[in-house]
C-alpha cells in the first residue's frame, strides 16, 4: 500500500458475546435491575428528546432569516454597530418563538440529567419489558444500558441470559441511544478492517453526512442563556461590551466542545482523537483499494488541510497523482465543506485563544491539528514552558525508575549466574525446525532483537525456480493487482498471486497445478516451522499469504532515494518521530507473527532490515537468497523495511499469521476446500499432481478480494 497509514483512532467492534443464540434454557438467573433513582423512563426520555430538535430547528431558522443578505456591500463604519444590532434584535425577536409556550413538565434536575446520560432508565426498562414478555425490547434496553456502562456486572449476566433464550435474534441487541454518525463510522471501520472497501466507503461517507447534521444541532444548542458559573448573579456588573464578550466566548467555547461531544462514545473515558480528519484517512485508502484515484486524491488533500506536513499522506498523494497523471490530478481540490469548516473553526479558536490571553477565560483546544500561528505568542510561550517543565520532570522520574529497574535486573542476573541456571529456558524461541535440511543461520541475539530468526534450506533451488515461474505466469494470466504497478514505489513493478488464486489458475489450466500445489504446501511448511521454533502454545493461523515478485524499472533508478518498502510494523501504526506504535485500525492488529521465504538472490539491492522504533537505526540486515526464511513477531519490537531493488527481480512468499482463529484468512479456507475437492486428501505426493490439469472439474468463480493494501515484504 502507499506507505504505512497514520493513526486514525478506531472504533471497537461489537463484543463477541452479543451474538445471538438459538439455544433454549435458562442457565443464568432472570434479569435484575441495578440501583437508580425513581423515574418514569419512557415518558421522561421521550419528552426531553422531542424538545431539543424543535429548539434546534427554530434557532437555525432565525439565524438564516436574519443573516446579512449575500452580495450586499458592507455598511459605513459609523453605522456598523447599529446595523449589527438591528440584525441581532430581529434574530432575538424570532427566537422568542423558540421558547415553549408554557413551562415544560419535562424539565429535569441536574441529578436526573446525569442519570439519563448514564442511561439508567434503560436498566429499569429492560426488567419491565421482560416482565411483560416483550423480550426483544428487553434485550435492546439491556444492550443500550450496557454500552454506556460496560463494567456493570449484573447487566452483563442479564445479556448472557438473553443470549441463551430461544427466539432472541442478533438484531435485537441494538443500541437505542446510538448516534447515527458514530454508528455509521463504526460500521465503516468494521468493513475497512475486513478489507471490504466498497461498503466501508458507503458507511464512512454516510458517517460524514450524519456528522455535520449532529454538528449543526450541537452548535445550535450552545446558544442558550449565560451560565454565570463562579459569578453571583446579583453581583455581576459587566458593561455592555464585556457582557457580550463573556456570553459570546462562552457560546464559542461550547461550539468548539462539539468536536469532543461528537467524538465521544458511551462507556469510554476519552473521545476519538482527530475524529473528523480520520474519516478522510480511512476514505483515501478505501477509494485507492477501489481504484477510484480521483476520490483518493480528494480525500488525501482534504486530510492534508488538517495535517499539511503529514509525511505519509503526502507520499500517498504523490503516488495517487503519479498513477492518475498530473494533468488529471491537479484540478482536484479538497472538499469545500471541510475547507469552510476548518476556516470557521480556526477563526473561533483564534478568538478563544485571544480571550484566554487577554481576559484569562480558559480554553482547552479539542483538536491536535490547530497550527501554532493561531495561538498568541505569549500564550504559546507559557504553554511551551509548562510542557517542557513537565517533560523534564517526567524524564527525570523515568530515568530514576529505569535506573532502579536496571539494578534489580543486574542483581537477578548475578543470582542466576551463581546458580548456573540456563536462562535460555526463559526465552520463547529455539524450538525444533521439524524438517531435515533446515538450519538456523541467525537467531534473535545475532539479529540484535527479540523474536527474530533466519532459517536456511527451507526449499530447494528447483522449487525456488518453479515458484518464481509461477508468479510471472500467474501475473500474465491476471494477478491480484490486475496489472497495476507497485503500491509502494513507482520505481518497481509488482506482481503477485495468492494461494487460492494460484490453485484456481491451476484448475483452469492457466498455470501448472504442480506449481500451485507446491506453493500451497510450502506455506504450510513455513507455518509449522515458525510455530515450532517460537514454541507457541497455540496454533498459528494464516492471516494472509502472497507470492510476489518486484522488478526494478531501468529508467527510474537514477537519483532514486526511496525504499522498496518503507520501515513499518505489521500490526500497528508506526510513528517514528514519536517512537510509538499505535495498535489500532487501519493497522492489521490481529497479526502476531510474520515470515518471508525468499526465492532468489540474483538482483541488486532489496535487502531486508530491522530497525529501532525511530525507523532509522538499523539493527540487523538480511540478504535474500533461495530457500532463506526470515521469521519474527509482528509487534512494535520488530520494525522492518526493504531496501530499493535497483536491478533485476526479487521474488518471495510473504506470510502473516494470527493466533486468533477468528481472523483466519478467508481465502486460505477456500484454498483448503479446493485442495480437498481436487485431491480428496489432506496430503498429496507432489509427483502425483503432474498432469492433473486436464482432468480437474470446472469451478465457478468466487468474488475476489482486493489485496492492494497489504504490507508486502
Amino acid at each position: 500500500m502507499p506507505g504505512a497509514l497514520p493513526a486514525p483512532c478506531p472504533s471497537q467492534a461489537r463484543p463477541g458475546w452479543f451474538a445471538a443464540s438459538s439455544r433454549g434454557g435458562s442457565a443464568a438467573p432472570a434479569p435484575q435491575a441495578g440501583t437508580a433513582p425513581g423515574a418514569t423512563p419512557s415518558a421522561s426520555g421521550d419528552g426531553a428528546a422531542r424538545l431539543a430538535p424543535a429548539l434546534v430547528r427554530c434557532r437555525l431558522r432565525c439565524a438564516n432569516s436574519t443573516a446579512w443578505p449575500a452580495g450586499e456591500p458592507g455598511p459605513p463604519p459609523t453605522l456598523r454597530d447599529l446595523l449589527f444590532f438591528r440584525q441581532l434584535l430581529r434574530r432575538a425577536a424570532c427566537l422568542r418563538a423558540c421558547a415553549p409556550s408554557a413551562p415544560s413538565r419535562y424539565l429535569l434536575s441536574e441529578e436526573l440529567e446525569l442519570e439519563f446520560r448514564k442511561r439508567s432508565p434503560y436498566n429499569y426498562l429492560q426488567v419491565a419489558y421482560f416482565k411483560i414478555h416483550k423480550i426483544d425490547k428487553a434485550v435492546a434496553a439491556a444492550h443500550t444500558f450496557f454500552v454506556g456502562n460496560p463494567d456493570h456486572v449484573e447487566m452483563r449476566q442479564n445479556l448472557e441470559y438473553y443470549q441463551l433464550m430461544a427466539g432472541v435474534k442478533e438484531s435485537d441487541f441494538t443500541d437505542l441511544e446510538a448516534k447515527p454518525h458514530m454508528h455509521e463510522f463504526r460500521l465503516g471501520v468494521k468493513f475497512y478492517t475486513e478489507e471490504q472497501p466498497q461498503p466501508a466507503i458507503l458507511h464512512l461517507e454516510k458517517a460524514l453526512e450524519e456528522y455535520f447534521v449532529a454538528d449543526t444541532e450541537c452548535r445550535a444548542l450552545c446558544e442558550g442563556p449565560y451560565d454565570y458559573e463562579g459569578y453571583n448573579y446579583l453581583e455581576y456588573n459587566a458593561d455592555l461590551v464585556q457582557a457580550i464578550t463573556d456570553h459570546y466566548v462562552q457560546v464559542l467555547s461550547c461550539k468548539q466542545s462539539c468536536v469532543t461531544e461528537l467524538a465521544s462514545q458511551p462507556g469510554r473515558d476519552k473521545p476519538i482523537e482527530d475524529f473528523l480528519p480520520s474519516h478522510f484517512n480511512y476514505l483515501q485508502f478505501a477509494y485507492y483499494n477501489s481504484e477510484n484515484y480521483e476520490k483518493a486524491i480528494e480525500c488525501a488533500k482534504t486530510y492534508l488541510l488538517f495535517f499539511p506536513n503529514d509525511e505519509v499522506m503526502n507520499q500517498n498523494l504523490a503516488y495517487y497523482t503519479a498513477v492518475l497523471g498530473e494533468r488529471l490530478a491537479a484540478p482536484i481540490d479538497p472538499r469545500e465543506n471541510i475547507r469552510v469548516y476548518r476556516q470557521r473553526s480556526l477563526l473561533e479558536k483564534e478568538l478563544l485563544f485571544f480571550s484566554y490571553d487577554a481576559f484569562g477565560i480558559p480554553f482547552v483546544d479539542p483538536d491536535t491539528w490547530t497550527p501554532e500561528e493561531v495561538i498568541p505568542k505569549r500564550l504559546l510561550e507559557k504553554q511551551n514552558f509548562f510542557v517542557s517543565r513537565v517533560e523534564r520532570e517526567t524524564a527525570a522520574r523515568i530515568s530514576e525508575e529505569i535506573g532502579n529497574l536496571m539494578k534489580e535486573i543486574e542483581t537477578l542476573v548475578e543470582e542466576k549466574t551463581k546458580e548456573s541456571v540456563d536462562m535460555s529456558k526463559f526465552v520463547r524461541e529455539g524450538g525444533p525446525l521439524l524438517y531435515d535440511g533446515l538450519s538456523v543461520t541467525m537467531n534473535s541475539r545475532l539479529l540484535n532483537g527479540s523474536q527474530r530468526v533466519v532459517v536456511d534450506g527451507v526449499i530447494s533451488e528447483e522449487e525456488c525456480v518453479e515458484l518464481q515461474k509461477l508468479t510471472n505466469a500467474a501475473a500474465s494470466a491476471g494477478d491480484g493487482y490486475r496489472g497495476k504497478t507497485s503500491p509502494h514505489t513507482p520505481s518497481e513493478t509488482f506482481y503477485g498471486v495468492t494461494v487460492y488464486k494460484a490453485l484456481k489458475l491451476g484448475q483452469e489450466g492457466k498455470v501448472s497445478m504442480h506449481s500451485a500445489w507446491l506453493y500451497y504446501n510450502v506455506t504450510e511448511k513455513v507455518r509449522r516451522v515458525m510455530e515450532s521454533y517460537f514454541r507457541l502454545d497455540t496454533p498459528l493461523y494464516f492471516s494472509y499469504s502472497h507470492l510476489v515478485c518486484r522488478t526494478a524499472i531501468k529508467d527510474k533508478q537514477t537519483d532514486r532515494t526511496d525504499s522498496s518498502h518503507a520501515v513499518h510494523v505489521d500490526n500497528c501504526i508506526l510513528n517514528a518521530e514519536a517512537m510509538v506504535c499505535v495498535k489500532e485500525p487501519p493497522a492489521y492488529t490481529f497479526r502476531d507473527y510474520s515470515a518471508i521465504l525468499y526465492l532468489n538472490g540474483d538482483f541488486e539491492g532489496g535487502a531486508f532490515y530491522f530497525t529501532e522504533l525511530d525507523a532509522s537505526t538499523v539493527t540487523a540486515e538480511v540478504q535474500p537468497q533461495c530457500g532463506r526464511a526470515v521469521g519474527f513477531s509482528s509487534g512494535l519490537e520488530n520494525p522492518h523495511g526493504v531496501k530499493a531493488v535497483t536491478k533485476g527481480q526479487r521474488c518471495a512468499i510473504a506470510l502473516w499469521f494470527t493466533l486468533d482463529p477468528r481472523h483466519s484468512e478467508r481465502e486460505r479456507v477456500q484454498a483448503d476446500d479446493l485442495v480437498k475437492m481436487l485431491f480428496n486428501t489432506e496430503e498429496v505426493d507432489l509427483s502425483q499432481v503432474k498432469g492433473l490439469e486436464a482432468e480437474l472439474p470446472a469451478m465457478t468463480d468466487t468474488p475476489r478480494q482486493s489485496v492492494e493494501g497489504k504490507d508486502e515484504l
